[in-house]
C-alpha cells in the first residue's frame, strides 16, 4: 500500500478533515447571519394593498407609512379613471421605510382613436372592427336599402362622422343600417293636377296600382277630370312606398277646353 493510502487511515487525516468541514460550516453560518443582519432580513414595513383604490387614497396611505411613490398611467376601458390597477412591490411585501412604490393608474382622459373605414361593411364586421379600436356600438336604426345590415351612416353625438374622425377611445357610435327592403320600394309619384289618364300612366309606370277613385263635385265630362288629392302622397317624411301599393285618388271636373276654330 502506498504512503498516501496509509496516511488516509491515520487519525491525523481524520482530525484534519473534520476540522476543515467544521471551518467551512462556521464560515457559512457567520456569512449568512451577518448578511441577514446587514440587510435587516425578515424585517421592514409591509406594503399596503393599493390595487383597486383611488389614486388620492393610495398616495395618502403611502405618505402616512413613510413610502415614496411614482405614478404611471394607462387607459383601461370600463374602469373608472383614477383607479390603481397595478402596484410594485405587491401588497404585503416587507420593504424598508422610504422605499419607492410604483403605481399604475387608469388615466383620467381617454386617448383619441381614428374611426376605421366601415364603408360597405356589414354590422358583424363593424362590431369586430370597432371593438378592436376600443369603440362601442350605441343605438342602431334602419333605413331603406337593398342590403340588410349594411352600414349606411355612422353618428357620434348626433352628427354624421366619416373615416378618420378622431373620438375618445371607449366612445359609443350610433349606426344607421340598411333594412334589406330597398329593392322593393319605389318613389311615390306626384299626381296632383294631372288628368286622370296621365295619373294612371304615372302610377303604373312607378310599379304601383290605382286604388279607389273618388269623384268630387259635379262631373259633366268624364274624359276631362284632374287629380285634386292622392293617398299616399309624397311628403318630406315619406318619399317611398312598397311596390304594388294602391294609390287612392280624388278627382274633379277639369277646366273646359275651347275647340280651335277652323280656318
Amino acid at each position: 500500500m502506498s504512503k498516501f493510502g496509509l496516511y488516509l487511515k491515520t487519525k491525523s487525516f481524520r482530525y484534519n478533515l473534520l476540522g476543515a468541514i467544521a471551518t467551512v460550516v462556521v464560515v457559512v453560518l457567520i456569512a449568512f447571519y451577518s448578511l441577514g443582519s446587514y440587510t435587516n432580513h425578515g424585517s421592514g414595513i409591509p406594503v399596503p394593498k393599493l390595487k383597486g383604490e383611488k389614486i388620492d387614497k393610495a398616495m395618502s396611505l403611502l405618505k402616512e407609512q413613510g413610502f415614496g411613490y411614482k405614478i404611471d398611467s394607462v387607459y383601461v376601458q370600463d374602469v373608472e379613471p383614477g383607479t390603481i390597477v397595478e402596484q410594485d412591490p405587491d401588497a404585503g411585501t416587507n420593504v424598508k421605510e422610504g422605499r419607492v412604490i410604483y403605481l399604475t393608474m387608469v388615466t383620467l382622459q381617454a386617448p383619441n382613436v381614428a374611426l376605421p373605414d366601415l364603408e360597405q361593411a356589414s354590422y358583424r364586421e363593424a362590431t369586430a372592427t370597432l371593438s378592436n379600436y376600443g369603440l362601442k356600438i350605441g343605438d342602431t336604426t334602419y333605413r331603406s336599402d337593398i342590403a340588410r345590415d349594411r352600414i349606411l351612416e355612422i353618428r357620434f353625438g348626433g352628427v354624421i362622422i366619416k373615416t378618420g374622425y378622431k373620438l375618445p377611445k371607449g366612445s359609443k357610435v350610433d349606426l344607421v343600417l340598411g333594412d334589406g327592403e330597398g329593392a322593393s320600394e319605389v318613389a311615390i309619384p306626384e299626381l296632383i293636377n294631372l288628368d286622370l289618364d296621365a295619373a294612371r300612366f304615372a302610377v303604373k309606370g312607378a310599379g304601383l296600382t290605382i286604388g279607389t277613385i273618388t269623384y268630387s263635385g259635379a262631373i259633366t265630362d268624364s274624359t276631362n277630370v284632374v287629380v285634386t288629392a292622392q293617398y299616399p302622397m309624397k311628403t318630406d317624411s315619406l318619399s317611398k312606398t312598397s311596390i304594388g301599393t294602391r294609390i287612392n285618388l280624388t278627382v274633379s271636373q277639369g277646366a273646359k277646353t275651347n275647340a280651335t276654330p277652323a280656318n
